[in-house]
C-alpha cells in the first residue's frame, strides 16, 4: 500500500504523508507558532503507519506468541479501505487460543468506514467490523461506535511528534505562558445540508461576539489548510468550540488541546464516550459541555456561558489540558520518550489490561459485566469501579437512535452517509 501510495486517495497524493514513519513532511517554523523540532504536516488518517512504526520500538515485543499478553495485527486497514471507498464497491495457532479475543489492529479512520450495512451499490465502506472473526478482535479507530463492543477510540494524530522528553516539557511550558486574547474560537465550515447541525448557529455567535474568533473553512484556498493558522488561533484562545461535523469526532479537538485550549463539546460522543483510555472520566476537569439543544433553543449564548467561569477555574482547567498533552500525541516513531507515555503507550497498555482481564475471567468462569448489552457499549467504560451493570444514564437521549440512523447527530440518513460526507468535507476543514 505504501509503494502504491498514490492510490490511497482520489483527491490527495498521500505519498508525502507516509514519509517519516507516517508523520509526513517536516513543518517549518517560519511564523514562530511551532517549536523548532518535532512538527510535521501529519494527515489526520495516518495513524495506521504511525502506530505500526511505534510498535517496532515497543520494549516488550516477543516472537513467541505463547508469551504474549496481546497480539498486534500489522494491517493498514484504514489505508486499505481508502482505496475502495469511491467507485469500487483462521487457521493459525495464535488465533485458536482465544478465538482472536487477544488480537488487536489499528485503522486510522472512523468506525463507519468498516460497517457497511448492505450489498447495495450506493452503500459505504466495507464489512470488516461485521466479519465473525473481527467481532472478537479489538479495532482501534479514531472514532468508535457507541453501539458496538469491538472498536475503541484512539486520538487523531496532531502535527506534533516529539523525539525526546525535553521537547514535550518545552512545549508545555510555552503553552502555559501564552497570552490568550480570545475567550473562544472555532475553526470549521457550516453544514447547510444537515438541518440538525448547530455549526451555523455557532458560526453566527462567533461573528457576533467581540470576544470570539472564527476561522472559516470552505472549498478552495482556506487558512484551515494551514497548520500554522489553525494552531495560532488555538494558542490565542481560552476555549475552543468542538461541535460535531458529519460524525461525532474532529481532529480539531486534539489540535486545540495541544495548544492548551480548553475544548467545548456539545455531544458526549465527541470525546467523553470515545477516548476513555486517554481522557479523564471526570470531563469537567478539562472541558466544558454545552448540550446541543441549548444552542438550538438559544438557551443563552456561548459567550455568556463561558464568561461565567471564574478566571482561576479557567487556569486550573487549562493546566489540566496541558498536563494531558503527552498522552494525546504520538511521539516520533523513530525514537522513544523516556518519562512520558504517549497515545500509543496508553492504547497498548489498555489493550493488554483488557485481554488480561478477559483471560482471568475465562479461567474463573465469570464475565466482566452482568447482563451485558452490546448496544449500550458506550456506557460500560463510564462505570465506576466495582459496578457490573449499565443502567439508565443521563446521556441516553444522545444515543437513543437506531444504528441505521446518523452516527453524527440523530438526523435522518445512515451512518454510512455521514462517513461519506465527512470525507468530502475533509477537503474544506479539518473535520
Amino acid at each position: 500500500m505504501l509503494k502504491e501510495c498514490r492510490s490511497l486517495s482520489l483527491w490527495t497524493n498521500m505519498c508525502k504523508f507516509t514519509t517519516n514513519a507516517g508523520m509526513g513532511p517536516p513543518l517549518e517554523n517560519v511564523e514562530g507558532v511551532f517549536s523548532n523540532t518535532g512538527w510535521y504536516a501529519t494527515n489526520q488518517f495516518a495513524v495506521d503507519v504511525i502506530f505500526s512504526n511505534r510498535m517496532k520500538q515497543y520494549d516488550c515485543l516477543t516472537n513467541d506468541s505463547s508469551l504474549a499478553a496481546a497480539i498486534f495485527v500489522p494491517f493498514y486497514a484504514g489505508f486499505d479501505i481508502a482505496r475502495y471507498l469511491w467507485g469500487y464497491n483462521i487457521s493459525r495457532p495464535e488465533w485458536k487460543i482465544m478465538q482472536g479475543r487477544d488480537h488487536f489492529l489499528v485503522a486510522g479512520r472512523i468506525t463507519w468506514d468498516f460497517r457497511r450495512l448492505s450489498e447495495e451499490e450506493g452503500d459505504w465502506g466495507n464489512k470488516l467490523l461485521f466479519l465473525p472473526a473481527a467481532k472478537n478482535m479489538s479495532m482501534l479507530v479514531v472514532e468508535s461506535s457507541p453501539w458496538n463492543a469491538n472498536d475503541f477510540g484512539i486520538p487523531y494524530p496532531t502535527y506534533f511528534h516529539p523525539a525526546k522528553d525535553a521537547d514535550v516539557f518545552a512545549w508545555q511550558d510555552r503553552m502555559r505562558k501564552l497570552e490568550r486574547k480570545y475567550l473562544f474560537s472555532f475553526a470549521g465550515a457550516p453544514r447547510p445540508g444537515n438541518p440538525k447541525s448547530i455549526r451555523g448557529q455557532i458560526i453566527d455567535q462567533c461573528r457576533g461576539s467581540e470576544l470570539g474568533k472564527l476561522l472559516e473553512c470552505d472549498f478552495g484556498e482556506s487558512k484551515c489548510h494551514s497548520p500554522s493558522s489553525i494552531m495560532q488561533m488555538f494558542q490565542s484562545s481560552h476555549f475552543c468550540l468542538q461541535p460535531q461535523g458529519d460524525s461525532y469526532t474532529r481532529r480539531s479537538a486534539f489540535d486545540s488541546m495541544l495548544a492548551g485550549c480548553i475544548p467545548v463539546f456539545f455531544h458526549p460522543g465527541s470525546a467523553y464516550t470515545q477516548y476513555t483510555w486517554h481522557l479523564p472520566k471526570n470531563f469537567t476537569t478539562y472541558s466544558v459541555f454545552i448540550p446541543e439543544d441549548d444552542i438550538r433553543l438559544r438557551n443563552g449564548s456561548i459567550e455568556e456561558r463561558l464568561s461565567q467561569i471564574p478566571p482561576e477555574q479557567v487556569q486550573i482547567m487549562r493546566e489540566n489540558v496541558i498536563n494531558l498533552i503527552p498522552q494525546l500525541i504520538y511521539a516520533d516513531p523513530r525514537s522513544k520518550l523516556e518519562t512520558f507515555k504517549d497515545a500509543f503507550d496508553v492504547a497498548v497498555q489498555a489493550v493488554i489490561d483488557k485481554v488480561t482481564r478477559l483471560r482471568k475471567n475465562i479461567i474463573e468462569g465469570r464475565t466482566e459485566y452482568d447482563n451485558f448489552v452490546e448496544e449500550n457499549s458506550w456506557k460500560y467504560a463510564l462505570l465506576e469501579e466495582g459496578q457490573r451493570e449499565a443502567g439508565w444514564h443521563e446521556w441516553d437521549p444522545f444515543f437513543s437512535k437506531p444504528k441505521g440512523e446518523s452516527a453524527g447527530d440523530g438526523s435522518t440518513g445512515s451512518s454510512a452517509e455521514a462517513a461519506k460526507n465527512s470525507w468530502k468535507n475533509e477537503q474544506r476543514d479539518q473535520k
